[in-house]
């Protein structure tokens, strides 16, 4: 069902075509390095505009969380359903065409026995034989006073290591405050944090749970969890894009 969805749209985005144009030897040196990597100006404004506005419309959603009920942090979210929005339905297969071979080496440098299909069509139809049949990518929306804990997506038992955030709002003109935050706990040290700074239309790709370290004794997994300070003022919109589907 999910592959004839995607088949229907045969004129691709812009955003869609310039997936392709991006350095992705430098995005992947960056993910190695640090564990996350940002896509400059993914989204034009006009993208980002239109996708926040499609918010307060729920035809667009299958459900919606307010973080505070479940001690999450403060704000909200509302997850997709299918079929989704044409512009996320050709991300979310395009981005994964590139991330996909990341992902299989970093399993096997972790010693993780999983691979990946090179076609998202397959990892869904995976996903889906397991009983995580429900969309994944999410619309969030921040005011005043709100933060997202440190967490991971996860979701069920088949779980694509790498996924998207694109920030839909301008920084110092729609909001204050509102960094994208990762933190990674290595064994037997403190954690280490990263903010990520990121303007409208940009986007950051990062590691969902683990990640290869070389050490000197060779490589081990590292912790990654991630989440959103505090916004000072104004609203901020982001485009989730989690490339596994949910029970």
């Amino acid at each position: 069902m999910t592959r004839l969805k995607q088949a229907a749209l045969d004129i691709d985005t812009p955003a869609a075509i310039g997936i392709d144009q991006l350095d992705w030897a430098m995005v992947e040196r960056d993910l190695d390095s640090s564990g996350c990597a940002v896509l400059t100006q993914l989204l034009s404004s006009e993208d980002c505009r239109a996708l926040a506005a499609l918010y307060p419309d729920d035809r667009h959603f299958r459900s919606r969380v307010i973080m505070a009920r479940h001690g999450f942090g403060r704000g909200e979210y509302k997850y997709f359903s299918y079929p989704l929005p044409d512009p996320i339905a050709q991300l979310r297969p395009r981005l994964y065409s590139h991330l996909v071979a990341i992902a299989n080496r970093w399993n096997a440098t972790m010693g993780i026995d999983i691979q990946f299909p090179a076609e998202h069509d397959d990892f869904l139809a995976r996903c889906h034989e397991a009983g995580q049949t429900r969309p994944t990518p999410l619309l969030l929306q921040y005011v005043e006073g709100d933060y997202n804990c440190l967490h991971q997506d996860l979701y069920g038992e088949h779980v694509f290591p790498l996924q998207v955030a694109i920030l839909l709002s301008e920084p110092g003109r729609d909001f204050e405050g509102g960094e994208f935050v990762l933190t990674e706990q290595r064994p037997r040290m403190q954690s280490r944090a990263e903010v990520v700074p990121l303007r409208q239309g940009d986007a950051v790709v990062f590691a969902v749970h683990n990640r290869p370290v070389q050490g000197t004794r060779g490589s081990y997994r590292v912790n990654m969890r991630h989440g959103v300070s505090r916004l000072r003022s104004g609203r901020r919109h982001t485009l989730g894009v989690i490339f596994h589907d949910a029970k």
